[in-house]
């Protein structure tokens, strides 16, 4: 589909499942060369095992995300295997569903630490390698919850997905002066494995607010990311594609009728 990601270099985040998963597999069928992190060593070879027949390079990190030292030398392990770095997809996330009367200021903390500090800790790790490389995109996975919609339960993560996309506008000046873009897709209600074990009546009350009909799939974020990735993308930065089937755009159920 895109030419230009032959060969490229790239890290994603958050890949042992769900949308980081179908965003690796994405570019590793577009040829790219891709590095697969995560905390989970088992998970993690079980998708890079899954990809064998995908195209491209896949290698493995562990990684804690949230740690600046692992996160640095994992970078540079990774532009150093695959000869340089190219394309940064900063996915990794969690959203643990707890109302604020009964939050853990702690638990918050952990939301804020896997879901905008490593955001800005991939990226900045990234950097240098940039650089080197002249140029590279930046795509991060925020959400439509906190930028667009919110839901209860869901303070601290809508606030971090929010948080990423002023990181992401002010880091974008930063990065031009390198030929770097730097863009989010904010994903709606997109069918992965976290997402189904909310249960049939939750799945099927989500689906009813969505004008297309139908939940989202990794594929359908993950072109969106292989655009963003993409040479033909080049002129596009500090921006932002939402993808969920026109979900935040009714007023209402009643205007769906």
């Amino acid at each position: 589909m895109f030419n230009s990601l032959a060969g490229r270099s790239a890290i994603v985040t958050g890949a042992s499942k769900g949308i980081g998963r179908g965003i690796a597999q994405a570019l590793a069928r577009q040829g790219a060369r891709v590095t697969l992190v995560a905390k989970g060593a088992q998970a993690l070879e079980t998708v890079r095992a899954g990809m064998a027949d995908a195209g491209g390079e896949v290698r493995t990190a562990i990684c804690d995300v949230a740690d600046w030292d692992q996160v640095r030398a994992k970078t540079d392990e990774a532009a150093q295997a695959q000869g340089g770095l190219s394309i940064l997809c900063a996915n990794a996330g969690i959203y643990p569903q707890t109302a604020m009367a009964d939050m853990d200021p702690g638990e918050w903390d952990h939301v804020m630490a896997v879901n905008l500090r490593s955001a800005f800790l991939c990226v900045k790790a990234a950097i240098p390698h940039f650089k080197k490389n002249g140029g590279g995109r930046i795509i991060l996975t925020s959400s439509i919850t906190g930028p667009v919609t919110g839901y209860r339960g869901w303070t601290h993560y809508g606030a971090s997905k929010a948080a990423q996309l002023g990181f992401m506008r002010s880091a974008a000046m930063e990065l031009a002066k390198d030929n770097v873009t730097i863009n989010a897709v904010l994903p709606g209600n997109i069918l992965t494995e976290g997402f189904e074990g909310n249960g049939p009546e939750y799945l099927a009350a989500m689906e009813a607010s969505v004008p297309l009909g139908r939940l989202g799939t990794v594929d359908d974020v993950a072109n969106a990311v292989l655009f963003l990735a993409s040479d033909e993308a080049g002129y596009i930065t500090a921006q932002q594609i939402i993808v969920d089937g026109g979900q935040v755009v009714p007023e209402s159920l009643d205007a769906m009728a």
